[in-house]
């Protein structure tokens, strides 16, 4: 089998946060969406210094929906709603920040004592245009909550979605896929060929896909319609995401995501401001407004 199954194949951005990386493959230059997927970050894995944690100070989202999925260690996820949630590996932070909202997300403090470990994915959503400005939400949903499917060898927690004939009961607002597929050594697993959009990622282990090898931290973009099997020899974590392709680009600047580049700039007036709500029991400080941002869209 070639790489004919692939549209494309994204390399990561690293940038190190100081005691853990983060690998970024969207957006990029060679593509900024697959399915609403806008954003794609692997946090880790990291085992941080005694005494010390993550601290994203609050910071300000619009026109998406925020997904943090853990492989290990834990965060305190705060938000200008008042939710106070703490995630754990398998499990869901769903946060909608629809027409604005504020979050922080720290290290618990009962982590940090031993020195807490990072390692996860963290994505974002792009809302459809008719809920970009919808009320802000959170939702947390337990790993207990989420299918697990079995097969060859190969256990897939289902995220987001409906995948293997199992539906998550997380909220969505496009057509989206997302799960998380341990492979143990041997094991396989095949890759359901429906959603317009989708993608394979490699973010712990080795995997292949019908006999061509992944290279880790690497989004590969999957030609509409393949139906191929997924399988690893010494063992690995895959993550499947994607769903309906857009109609309309989504532009990112920052923490900021929206079908309107005006609505963006109206977004960056707004903090620079002070004009969105504060985090209660998190609201002395802020990140503030970044001359060049880390993350961009491409036109």
């Amino acid at each position: 089998m070639t790489d004919d199954m692939f549209i494309q194949t994204i390399e990561p951005t690293t940038h190190d946060l100081g005691g853990f990386k983060v690998h970024r493959t969207l957006p990029s230059r060679p593509r900024t969406m697959v399915g609403p997927f806008v954003f794609f970050d692997q946090m880790g894995p990291a085992h941080l210094a005694t005494g010390t944690g993550i601290d994203v100070r609050p910071h300000p989202h619009i026109n998406l929906a925020t997904v943090t999925y853990l492989y290990a260690g834990a965060i305190d996820h705060r938000d200008s709603l008042g939710t106070f949630a703490t995630i754990e590996p398998g499990a869901v932070n769903l946060m909608t920040a629809g027409h604005g909202i504020v979050h922080s997300e720290r290290s618990p403090a009962g982590e940090r004592a031993g020195g807490p470990e990072l390692s996860g994915i963290q994505t974002w959503i792009a809302l459809p245009e008719r809920f970009e400005e919808i009320d802000p939400a959170f939702e947390h949903v337990p790993a207990t909550d989420l299918p697990v499917i079995e097969a060859g060898g190969a256990t897939a927690r289902v995220i987001m979605g409906d995948l293997w004939g199992a539906s998550a009961p997380t909220t969505t607002y496009a057509g989206t896929i997302y799960a998380d597929i341990a492979l143990a050594p041997g094991a396989s697993m095949p890759i359901d060929p429906g959603a317009d959009e989708r993608a394979l990622y490699v973010a712990v282990g080795e995997a292949s896909l019908d006999g061509l090898p992944l290279a880790p931290t690497t989004l590969y973009v999957l030609r509409p319609g393949i139906a191929a099997t997924l399988r690893s020899e010494t063992g690995g974590r895959v993550i499947l995401c994607g769903g309906e392709a857009f109609a309309t680009p989504r532009h990112v600047w920052w923490n900021f995501v929206s079908s309107s580049r005006d609505r963006i700039e109206q977004a960056k007036a707004d903090w620079k401001a002070g004009l969105f709500p504060k985090v209660p029991g998190d609201d002395k400080e802020f990140i503030p407004i970044p001359e060049v941002p880390l993350t961009v869209s491409y036109p």
